[in-house]
């Protein structure tokens, strides 16, 4: 931990009653020429970069996400998962259970078991492939479906009201 001689402290004393000053006499309409350039450089590195609104967005669907299955636990391997059945949809595949395991990063026997719980969820349903019996096939439900959509639905609306274009990092 630093230590400040009495100077520096009484340095920083002065600076802070400073700002409360300007403040009290302003509100909020401090103008930042008024402050001396090492204090100016202080509060403009705390001013949100565009990289800290997309840190800011990823958090607010981490916690979209949460609420919206509340009911599930529905990070890592299991999201990649409804990711992948939901892309599977669209695009007219189809997936193995070990198709999703294997996209999902997880050994067969730990997928089979997120697998098993996306389906008690109501949100996957495991069905015999026609063509080979001893295949497994997963599918989204159509209540898997809807709540993938919702999500993606209000998703939109966050990325409206938080984001801006990181390409200024």
């Amino acid at each position: 931990m630093q230590q400040f001689s009495n100077k520096e402290i009484a340095e920083l004393k002065s600076r802070i009653d400073q700002i409360h000053e300007l403040l009290a006499n302003r509100g909020d309409e401090v103008s930042v020429s008024e402050l001396d350039g090492e204090h100016m450089d202080r509060l403009q590195t705390h001013r949100p970069t565009p990289l800290v609104h997309q840190l800011l967005y990823s958090i607010e669907i981490q916690k979209l996400r949460k609420a919206h299955f509340a009911d599930m636990d529905m990070s890592g391997a299991c999201w990649d998962m409804m990711l992948d059945l939901m892309l599977a949809e669209r695009s007219g595949r189809q997936l193995s259970a070990s198709d999703l395991a294997t996209g999902a990063a997880v050994p067969l026997s730990s997928g089979l078991r997120m697998i098993a719980s996306l389906e008690n969820a109501g949100l996957a349903l495991r069905y015999l492939d026609q063509n080979d019996r001893r295949r497994t096939l997963v599918r989204m439900t159509e209540t898997g479906r809807d709540k993938m959509v919702s999500f993606f639905v209000k998703s939109d609306a966050v990325w409206g009201q938080n984001m801006r274009p990181i390409s200024a990092v």
